[in-house]
């Protein structure tokens, strides 16, 4: 996977700071979209599946969980 310059706007009080503190903006910056790329994806997975994941929260709460007999602790 390579890497591709793109162009940010950040308050330049945050450069500033970020630039006397000797961190990498660029590696923060991509951190944290990848950070929050991989919270929404998990948000629309779990709004994409919330019947399945009710469904089966239903089931267990009428049932009790699969194999529970064969749990030892």
């Amino acid at each position: 996977m390579g890497r591709q310059k793109v162009n940010l706007t950040i308050d330049s009080d945050v450069t500033s700071e970020a630039r006397a503190l000797g961190l990498n903006m660029s590696r923060l910056a991509e951190a944290a979209i990848a950070e929050a790329a991989r919270v929404e994806r998990n948000r629309l997975w779990r709004e994409a599946n919330a019947a399945a994941l009710d469904a089966y929260a239903e089931e267990v709460a009428a049932n009790g969980l699969p194999l529970a007999a064969f749990r030892s602790f």
